[in-house]
């Protein structure tokens, strides 16, 4: 188990480190049925899964890898849908653990570009909202190529820009156009299959009530923490980029070759 490693910016180091103990915190107070709800926030609701999911070609059993998995919501989700064997690849330790205790997942705590698995060792993969956060997107992918095995499917969701994105940006990301999506994913030996844009609002009420709940339970215990502030002044500056239509969320389907 390594240790994680630094992001590009304090506020995602709040973000996806700090803010993820507290969340884990608030789904062990509140019940276990907040955990996939509330672990899925930022990543794509259950539509989105369940559209990815669907074109992965999974069977019962495989190996699929979730790259940069966050507190492990999609991959307990699809753990639990589809009866696959889900691994969680996260760079922060506090998320990385919160994966392993909420959903009892296999968890290593990496950065995705130096994934600390073997060539092939995958059936298949998904990277959710994780592109967008770093520079080193060729890298990234170049990983992913190489632990999935030949003719194995990665599924996607990426925030691309349709134009200039006006300030304030949130810190840290780089957010790639649709065109330079394409060239990365074949500039790392995928063949792009599929796209579609992502409905991040397809979840059953239920979802957005529990994750909604957590959310509440972690502001009543840490509003007034700096950390806590920065993470939700990076989801409001997200928001209001795809409000403007300036930023899109993504969906594709890519097959290694």
């Amino acid at each position: 188990m390594g240790d994680g490693a630094e992001l590009e910016s304090e506020a995602m180091e709040a973000e996806f480190g700090t803010v993820a103990g507290w969340t884990e915190e608030a789904v062990r107070a509140l019940g276990p049925e907040h955990a996939v709800p509330a672990g899925t926030r930022g990543s794509g609701g259950e539509g989105t899964l369940r559209w990815l999911a669907d074109r992965l070609a999974l069977e019962a059993g495989s190996r699929v890898l979730d790259d940069g998995a966050g507190l492990g919501g999609p991959a307990g989700w699809l753990a639990a849908d589809r009866g696959v064997r889900v691994v969680c690849a996260e760079p922060m330790r506090e998320a990385a653990r919160a994966a392993r205790r909420l959903f009892g997942l296999p968890s290593v705590a990496a950065m995705a570009q130096s994934l600390p698995f073997a060539d092939a060792a995958f059936d298949a993969g998904w990277c959710l909202g994780v592109l967008c956060t770093t520079t080193e997107k060729a890298a990234l992918l170049t990983e992913l190529r190489r632990v999935l095995r030949p003719g194995s499917r990665l599924g996607l969701l990426v925030f691309v820009a349709d134009r200039p994105l006006p300030p304030p940006l949130p810190e840290g990301n780089d957010f790639p156009t649709e065109d330079e999506l394409h060239g990365l994913l074949e500039g790392a030996g995928f063949r792009l299959d599929e796209t579609a844009d992502a409905d991040l609002g397809d979840s059953p009420p239920e979802w957005s009530q529990r994750a909604d709940a957590v959310e509440d339970e972690v502001e009543r215990r840490h509003g007034d923490d700096p950390r806590w502030q920065e993470a939700r002044e990076q989801y409001r500056r997200v928001g209001r980029l795809m409000s403007d239509g300036a930023l899109r969320p993504l969906l594709a389907v890519a097959v290694a070759t």
